[in-house]
């Protein structure tokens, strides 16, 4: 078999074999910091008045993969709604509050009304990844 039926095959393996290559060409890299982390509870003396309602104005259930973020992870690329992995922790965590001022280097995890699951968290230092965002 020869002409353009006979290369259709070796074109289609090329394309296939080139995928995951195009793949990582657009995927963006990592980023990876450790971070001290403490959880927190959707409860008034935790978080103010509205203890549901996050600092960009998002509301807080029982069951999500939510974290604050110290202002200056904020300015590493931690904006409201970027995904992100904690190592140790399963799924996906998305930026949905802020912590005051006075912290640095910290994220706070999202335990809902469970305060014996965030007492049982403490403190401790942990890997986090993340995709930065990508300019428009």
């Amino acid at each position: 078999m020869h002409g353009p039926r006979a290369l259709r095959p070796t074109l289609v393996a090329l394309a296939l074999l080139a995928l995951p290559v195009a793949a990582c060409a657009t995927s963006p890299v990592m980023s990876t910091l450790v971070v001290t982390a403490t959880a927190y509870n959707s409860l008034p003396s935790q978080t103010g008045k509205q203890p549901d309602v996050a600092a960009w104005g998002d509301k807080l259930e029982p069951g999500m993969k939510a974290i604050a973020v110290s202002r200056d992870l904020e300015d590493a690329g931690l904006t409201r709604g970027t995904v992100v992995r904690i190592d140790g922790l399963e799924g996906d965590y998305r930026v949905l509050d802020r912590m005051p001022d006075q912290w640095d280097k910290r994220i706070d995890i999202y335990m809902g009304q469970d305060v014996h699951a965030a007492r049982n968290w403490g403190v401790r230092d942990v890997r986090i990844r993340w995709a930065p965002a990508l300019a428009d």
